[in-house]
């Protein structure tokens, strides 16, 4: 008779080694993606034709400043759409099972971001004649309300501002009714802009006037550090599933046809927004564009719109919206989305929303159109434009949003959306 041998004490869980190189880990490997279906002709003939008459349009009326900025806006659809840029999603799969995959790419967009901010600014470059300029918010109650707020409106409709016109593009009509209620929800604020106007803040806080554009970059940069660091060890104990997959197209085909690498779509993204910056002096920006819009279909109802405190103390209300530069580029994200998924064969319309999805839908954007104002920016006018402009506004906004995105995703069910869960096989 033999005796089989004492089973070995488990011993204390170790986390697998990794280096800053080595991929993440995740509870399973990433499923391979999926071939790109044929090019949708008619959609790409009919946002072809759009862009370039409303380019050439835009170019003989306004200018070559606001031509470029609406070429500059298709090239950040195109972008956004390839590589499927979330801010939205990337919190959520953080909050919800700790892959961090789309931080760390919002790392590498805010980095990049902020060394071109920081040559751009530091050296007073600008084109067309501009001055180009930080963006910097003050820093109290309505930044925290309104980040907050806009957080949870990502999670119910479904997009944040960049994602809900990239998506309307692709023609997901969920996202539309996103859109809508985000117009609506702007618009409510800046029609009541003197309720939320006095809200107790201090004065914007900009590395750069303590520690010169330099020690403002390298701070930042050793900020993101961290925050990547971070996101690599919560990913390590918890082992998420991978992010999901979409189709795509082999080779150079890749480039125009298929899915990119989230670093990719980062870098590209860091380059156009520069060049907003470059072109018109000021942070690419999005959510303001929405408060103009519908304030103005306000106006074309037969309301006063220029009589709003809001639209007195901004003293844009009068422009044209082919002659704004977020109007422009919102706009050309929207046309530039439909080419890219036209081109990935992708583009459909989306028919029978669920009551509850259009419900959240509706919601979550009249939330993020508030918040935005709120808190002077959306995830881009306000995260992205003022963390790269070494904000500290920039760098309270992401952290609120966090704490949002978490109260977000304990709403979701009750409109029937999915969260994330460890054991599913993508998230």
């Amino acid at each position: 008779m033999t005796t089989a041998p004492p089973e070995a004490e488990p011993g204390p869980r170790t986390l697998p080694a990794t280096t800053w190189l080595t991929p993440a880990p995740t509870s399973l490997p990433t499923p391979p993606a999926p071939e790109a279906p044929s090019v949708r002709r008619g959609p790409l003939a009919a946002f072809g034709v759009v862009g370039a008459a409303l380019t050439a349009y835009v170019w003989s009326e306004h200018g070559a400043r606001q031509g470029v900025l609406l070429l500059l806006g298709l090239g950040l659809g195109f972008a956004l759409f390839h590589s499927r840029f979330g801010f939205t999603s990337a919190w959520r799969q953080l909050v919800a099972v700790g892959n961090g995959a789309g931080l760390r790419a919002h790392a590498l967009l805010l980095g990049t971001t902020a060394t071109l901010f920081a040559v751009i600014i530091g050296t007073g470059t600008g084109l067309f004649g501009s001055v180009p300029a930080p963006s910097a918010g003050k820093i109290g109650l309505g930044l925290l309300i309104g980040s907050f707020v806009f957080a949870i409106g990502m999670q119910l409709g479904g997009a944040c501002a960049s994602g809900t016109l990239f998506a309307v593009g692709s023609g997901q009509s969920s996202i539309v009714l996103t859109l809508g209620g985000f117009i609506v929800g702007s618009t409510l604020a800046a029609w009541q802009f003197d309720l939320w106007r006095d809200l107790p803040a201090y004065d914007a806080v900009l590395l750069s006037d303590h520690v010169g554009w330099l020690g403002s970059w390298a701070i930042t940069l050793a900020a993101l550090g961290a925050i990547v660091a971070l996101t690599r060890f919560v990913q390590a104990r918890r082992n998420p599933p991978p992010v999901g997959v979409v189709p795509t197209s082999r080779g150079l085909a890749r480039t125009v046809r298929g899915s990119w690498p989230l670093a990719a779509g980062a870098l590209v993204l860091a380059v156009l927004g520069a060049g907003v910056l470059l072109v018109s002096g000021g942070a690419w920006g999005i959510t303001s564009a929405f408060a103009l819009w519908g304030s103005k279909i306000v106006g074309a109802l037969g309301g006063s719109p220029e009589n709003w405190s809001f639209w007195q103390q901004q003293g844009t209300y009068g422009n044209p919206v082919l002659a704004d530069k977020n109007s422009l580029t919102d706009i050309g994200i929207m046309l530039g989305a439909g080419v890219a998924a036209a081109l990935g064969g992708t583009w459909a319309l989306h028919r029978g929303i669920p009551a509850r999805t259009a419900l959240a839908a509706v919601l979550g954007g009249i939330l993020m159109g508030i918040g935005a104002r709120l808190a002077g920016g959306c995830n881009i006018g306000a995260y992205l434009a003022g963390i790269a402009s070494g904000s500290l506004h920039g760098w309270i906004w992401g952290a609120v949003a966090l704490l949002g995105t978490w109260a977000g995703l304990k709403l979701r069910p009750v409109f029937g959306l999915a969260n994330p869960r460890p054991k599913d096989s993508v998230c």
